[in-house]
């Protein structure tokens, strides 16, 4: 039982990292289905339940079981490290109708009774409009539920990917798996990457390398599989989401307050995570003209380091300001 994804000599180098805004559309209408998956998205649940309502999500509810197979054309790896949602769409859009009738039908199969719904029998009568149909309703839950939010979810992935990044660089493979999640297990002596859930999937990576996808809504599981010819993937939540919908309670002290200036002081005590310039000028209410003018003045200081992660650059505060901030000494 379980999933093992086993490496050899290539894939060793081959690990990569990337985001996926179509992953997290779907997943974030699987939370809308999945009561166990909402605890820490409660805030976000009120500010979408009027855009929910307005759409019939029931065809791709039929198509998410709790254990068994999701359509695999539905959800395609991302082919690069930073891909938009309309380019992770046009691959679902130009996905072969024969093959979409069988991942359908197996992942109808999951549920009990999807199969023989009304629903379920039109998308296999019809598979190039069941295609059609299903990104036309992703398109729309993109836009009302994730893509307001995106650039708070995409700071919070990229941020969590620069840690990854670094425990991986450090530590390699043992290190990076053994703070992912608590159901993956690295077995060096078999250079095998084990998924304790029920089930079972077993794959040689065969120098394909293993794609990380860290997930703001795919918590409190990691998910893992695709069988050839898609890239092996391993989807895990992202660090940090307990935070994730809250404004920034980080109060500066006064000692560092009068030393810096309250709003400096108030971005530099708001880093307790890297994060960019929008998405502190979010979390603060502060304009992002503002914020990037502080963070200038800090990293010059010597208080922050920065990082590029795609498009964007990430602050993260050094030794120094770690010590001036919590009074834990450099």
């Amino acid at each position: 039982m379980g999933f093992h994804f086993r490496f050899g000599p290539g894939d060793l180098l081959r690990c990569r990292f990337s985001l996926s805004p179509r992953w997290e559309t779907q997943e974030a209408v699987r939370v809308l289905l999945r009561p166990d998956r909402q605890s820490y998205h409660l805030p976000w649940l009120r500010q979408v339940r009027a855009a929910a309502e307005g759409l019939d999500l029931r065809p791709l509810w039929l198509l998410m079981p709790k254990k068994g197979h999701n359509p695999d054309f539905l959800s395609p790896p991302p082919l690069g490290p930073s891909v938009t949602f309309e380019q992770e769409l046009a691959r679902i859009r130009a996905a072969s109708p024969e093959a979409a009738r069988e991942d359908l039908r197996r992942s109808l199969a999951c549920t009990a009774g999807a199969l023989d719904s009304d629903i379920g029998q039109r998308m296999l009568a019809d598979p190039a409009r069941a295609v059609r149909e299903l990104a036309d309703l992703y398109e729309r839950a993109w836009e009302a539920l994730v893509a307001p939010h995106w650039p708070r979810l995409r700071g919070l992935m990229e941020a969590d990917v620069l840690f990854h990044s670094r425990r991986l660089a450090a530590g390699g493979l043992e290190a990076l798996f053994d703070g992912l999640h608590p159901d993956l297990r690295w077995h060096g002596d078999t250079d095998t990457l084990t998924i304790d859930k029920p089930g079972h999937h077993d794959r040689a990576l065969g120098g394909d390398g293993l794609l990380l996808m860290p997930s703001a809504f795919v918590w409190p599981e990691v998910v893992g599989g695709y069988d050839p010819p898609w890239q092996p993937t391993l989807v895990y939540p992202a660090r940090g989401i307990g935070a994730l919908w809250a404004a920034s309670t980080a109060a500066a002290p006064d000692s560092l307050a009068r030393l810096l200036g309250r709003a400096r002081a108030g971005v530099l005590c708001a880093l307790g995570e890297p994060d960019s310039t929008t998405g502190l000028a979010r979390r603060l209410g502060l304009a992002p003209s503002s914020v990037s003018a502080h963070l200038r003045v800090l990293h010059a200081a010597g208080l922050l380091v920065s990082a590029r992660h795609g498009h964007q650059v990430l602050y993260e505060r050094t030794p120094l300001a770690i010590a001036l901030t919590t009074g834990i000494p450099a």
